[in-house]
């Protein structure tokens, strides 16, 4: 293998060191640049966008190929900015570069059971209604998105309901979750009603006048057979301030990019993220504010919540149980650190049963580019572990 920063420094010399190569190296323009050294087992898992490429650690990386790295190596000298890698580091999230043994990053799974006294759903018992509340699927919409850079496609669900006026989403990845109220037919409506609401098999087109496809042969979402594992569940609630502003206090807009990435990751079998209406943990927006400035008086999170006299935790399930329920989904993998979510999502009847639970490992412990560090989403992370019992070691790393 020829000297990567030899070779970078005197380009004259790369013609004579094909002698060393088995291939014949052509006598390029300047412009161009050099030929890709082959890139080793070792440095092939790593992502080169978060290396250093003047820095020793490269040597020490490519050493299982090429002893004389850590020999020749100058730690003052840079390679040109033309050099390129043997392939290219993903910039988008969701996409990867293919290698012989290279892999997608997939969380722990873990075995739950609600049922059993160390089930792996933790000790407390959240509070449940009594009846799940009335769901209805008002509209659906295919959305192309920007996850993986290759058009990966999600069905966004619009749902009302009989607890409160907000609009609550179903984020549904795949074509074989499909909801039940929103398949329902409606008094009065045209095939050209239904197509408009969402109430389709199949995709759209110009000039399409029907809603199912001539060979559906009447199959619906009650009788249509499910198969493989069950599909990922994240139950989400909305964070203005951690999707929207870039906020650095949570973790929640890397958990919603995250669980999105992982449902459309090739062959998941897609999923579905329950995105609920409850901000700030179910005391709003303005009062969340509140709660930050009390954090920067010295609070934690739960205890600014308290001071402002409101539960540590506001939120509730029922509707996500409800619309689950309506989307057919019976077993889940739960995408959480929450014990409590597990049981909660449940509902009063286990009408959801969760199989298995699915860790969700902020990006930053696992050395990934892009994971939020900062002091304060630290703080963040420790009192939901210490004061709300997550499922989650500080030192975790997956």
């Amino acid at each position: 293998m020829p000297d990567l920063q030899s070779t970078a420094a005197h380009p004259s010399s790369w013609q004579a060191s094909s002698d060393h190569d088995a291939d014949e190296l052509p006598q390029l323009p300047p412009f161009y640049s050099p030929r890709p050294i082959p890139v080793s087992r070792t440095i092939s898992e790593l992502d080169l966008n978060s290396l250093s490429i003047h820095e020793r650690s490269i040597a020490m990386a490519l050493g299982s190929t090429s002893s004389s790295a850590h020999e020749d190596h100058d730690s003052d000298s840079e390679l040109p900015g033309l050099v390129s890698p043997a392939f290219t580091p993903p910039s988008t999230p969701g996409t990867y570069t293919p290698s012989h043994h290279h892999s997608q990053h997939i969380p722990k799974s873990v075995p739950v059971d609600s049922t059993a006294v160390n089930g792996g759903c933790g000790q407390k018992k959240p509070k449940l209604l009594d009846r799940l509340p009335d769901v209805n699927c008002v509209v659906r919409a295919r959305i192309p998105t920007t996850i993986g850079g290759s058009g990966t496609e999600m069905f966004l669900h619009l749902y009302q309901n009989s607890e409160d006026n907000k609009e609550h989403l179903a984020i549904v990845f795949g074509n074989e979750i499909r909801s039940r109220s929103l398949d329902a037919p409606r008094e009065g409506e045209t095939e050209m009603d239904r197509l408009i609401r969402g109430a389709y098999s199949g995709r759209l087109y110009p000039g399409r006048t029907t809603s199912k496809l001539p060979d559906e042969n009447g199959q619906s979402a009650d009788n249509r057979e499910k198969q493989g594992e069950p599909p990922l569940v994240r139950i989400h609630s909305e964070c203005y301030t951690g999707e929207t502003v870039w906020s650095a206090r949570c973790d929640c807009g890397e958990q919603l990019d995250e669980a999105a990435r992982l449902m459309s990751m090739p062959g998941s079998g897609g999923g579905v993220i329950i995105y609920l209406r409850q901000e700030g943990r179910g005391i709003g927006l303005g009062e969340k504010l509140k709660a930050y400035n009390l954090q920067d008086l010295g609070n934690d999170t739960v205890e600014a919540n308290l001071l402002l006299r409101h539960p540590a935790d506001a939120r509730s399930y029922g509707l996500a149980t409800a619309m689950l329920v309506d989307l057919g989904v019976k077993d889940i993998r739960l995408l959480t650190n929450n014990p409590d979510k597990v049981r909660a999502v449940e509902g009063p009847n286990r009408e959801i049963v969760v199989k298995e639970r699915v860790a969700m490992i902020p990006l930053a412990w696992r050395g990934k580019n892009g994971g939020i560090r900062s002091q304060e989403v630290g703080g963040y992370l420790k009192t939901k572990i210490e004061k709300m019992g997550h499922m989650l070691q500080m030192s975790e790393n997956s």
